[in-house]
């Protein structure tokens, strides 16, 4: 069985974190879950590190929930915050950029954009598309898409739960690169190269400062999505429409 995450570390300190879960399609399968935990555990644990690159397969990065996640969440079986697994890239020591090569919908999306730099594809779509299965936006992502994409157009995104290019993410305003697909992973790699030759522990500290206002807000906006969750996710027909629009993705 192909590794859904495979992890590999340059010379210079750049991890570089490919997500490849194939048979489900770079969502959070168990297998792509365990292998990023396992993937920044290790990074974390390399004294050496300076940056990292993650990045998804052909023109998916990372594509949210799968139908067994969602339904658990709203049989109250799960919830999005249990493990801690959406903050991993927020909670990683080192600076970490997400190449966006490909599409990114709901909670990849927003999995993506706790990076400390993003990369995107002028020809991907980019969805927080909560809204479209009945149920509000989680993951923090009522807190992180503001603050990283500005108030006007993650309000827009989070309420209309539309599909955007990159291209037109660019047009209007987004403040990251926007780069033809082919060009993605090497122009994140470049700034991982920048990153590279500053000192590890002034890169540790660095981040640890200006992630510090996002971790202290972090947590009432999570507990206010989950208070949201109980009440979206319980509301009939909420169920038929993850499994119909999630079979239609």
């Amino acid at each position: 069985m192909a590794q859904a995450v495979r992890c590999t570390r340059q010379s210079n300190g750049i991890w570089v974190v490919a997500m490849e879960e194939r048979e489900g399609r770079n969502t959070f399968t168990p297998a792509l879950v365990g292998g990023l935990f396992e993937a920044m555990a290790d990074i974390a644990a390399d004294a050496d590190a300076r940056a990292v690159v993650l990045h998804g397969f052909d023109s998916i990065f990372l594509a949210g929930g799968t139908v067994e996640e969602l339904i658990g969440i709203a049989e109250r079986r799960t919830r999005f915050d249990g493990a801690g697994f959406y903050r991993l890239l927020l909670d990683c020591p080192v600076p970490v950029i997400s190449a966006m090569q490909g599409h990114a919908l709901g909670g990849g999306l927003v999995f993506g954009l706790y990076a400390d730099m993003v990369v995107f594809a002028r020809e991907a779509l980019y969805s927080a598309n909560f809204m479209k299965y009945g149920f509000t936006p989680g993951m923090g992502s009522t807190l992180l898409l503001p603050e990283k994409l500005g108030a006007a157009l993650s309000s827009e995104m989070l309420m209309t739960a539309s599909s955007y290019h990159g291209g037109a993410l660019e047009k209007r305003g987004l403040p990251y690169p926007v780069v033809p697909r082919a060009d993605v992973i090497e122009t994140a790699l470049r700034l991982a190269r920048e990153l590279a030759d500053k000192p590890a522990e002034a890169l540790r500290l660095l981040k640890s400062q200006l992630t510090q206002g996002l971790k202290t807000r972090l947590q009432a906006a999570v507990d206010a999505e989950v208070a949201m969750h109980d009440i979206t996710f319980a509301e009939a027909g909420v169920q038929d429409r993850i499994r119909d629009r999630w079979g239609n993705r």
